[in-house]
């Protein structure tokens, strides 16, 4: 028994997530300019090296982007099952991209607890304004994606917000005091607070990507409904993996405990692609084994 079929179809959600990706490099991209020029009139550390991270992210959210157009391809004869992990390798490189970003940020901002230095603090406010506004708009477009992808690059805008409203407090406070070590303190705890989050998320996608079990519970219940039939003596090399986060695939093989015809193991399939249709599984490949047939994988 193989299935292809969907309960739903994903081409129109997939289409989207391209589209929201898109508008989140476009704005992360023009306000990385802006931001270069805007640190450098400020004499703002803190402001060129966000935009040196924003840089990093304009090409990380750039990559993703024509890797997740790149997944909607219908499958070829090389890839056979579609083009989908290739957004799943988009969000291992942008995990691993906006990683290796927040290490930069902390080895630059932990310096400058000992040697502070004060910036020009108007330019800094309308800049963190004008941050929160398009990076908050940005992180609120992609908010609305369910793919791994989108959920990543997230982080990314939502990193930058956060620095943002880091930059915004330190403006207003050091309109009043003297207290330039505010920023590198704040940037550190903003940075180890979205290092913390997105740490788990690679972590997740290095799972997916190694083809682990997205979900222990759901094989154990997909295990138990088919177990449960009263023609059904045992179900082994059952196998769930992902090929992106979303689009999951299922096979295994199913001994029956009795002799039966070919009209009752039709019905059974019948039935038991019924009963599979709730998890939605991108592919679905069942081997039927009858009680005196040996397994050709058995080994």
């Amino acid at each position: 028994m193989h299935s292809h079929s969907h309960g739903h179809d994903h081409s129109h959600h997939d289409e989207d997530a391209s589209r929201r990706i898109g508008w989140a490099f476009f704005l992360n991209l023009t306000f990385t300019i802006i931001e270069f020029i805007g640190g450098w009139l400020t004499n703002s550390t803190a402001i060129m090296a966000d935009a040196i991270h924003d840089l990093g992210d304009s090409i990380s959210i750039g990559t993703a982007w024509g890797l997740n157009k790149l997944s909607n391809k219908p499958a070829s004869s090389q890839f056979s099952y579609g083009y989908k992990r290739f957004s799943l390798l988009g969000a291992l490189i942008n995990g691993l991209v906006l990683t290796v970003g927040s290490v930069f940020i902390l080895i630059e901002a932990i310096p400058r607890l000992a040697n502070p230095e004060m910036p020009q603090v108007e330019g800094m406010l309308l800049l963190a304004i004008f941050g929160m506004v398009v990076n908050g708009y940005a992180a609120y477009k992609l908010s609305h994606g369910k793919t791994l992808n989108e959920r990543v690059l997230n982080w990314h805008l939502l990193e930058d917000v956060l620095g943002w409203i880091a930059i915004f407090i330190v403006s207003i406070v050091l309109m009043f005091v003297e207290w330039p070590i505010l920023d590198p303190i704040l940037s550190i705890g903003f940075t180890l607070f979205i290092l913390f989050n997105v740490v788990r998320t690679l972590k997740s996608t290095l799972m997916l990507f190694l083809q682990a079990t997205p979900d222990i519970d759901l094989i154990e219940n997909i295990k138990s409904k088919i177990v449960s039939k009263a023609i059904v003596g045992e179900v082994h090399h059952l196998h769930i993996w992902s090929l992106d986060g979303e689009h999951n695939v299922l096979t295994a093989h199913i001994v029956l405990n009795t002799e039966i015809s070919n009209e009752e193991l039709k019905s059974y399939k019948l039935e038991l692609r019924q009963e599979l249709k709730e998890f939605d599984f991108a592919h679905t490949t069942i081997e039927i084994e009858f009680i005196d047939e040996q397994c050709r994988d058995a080994s």
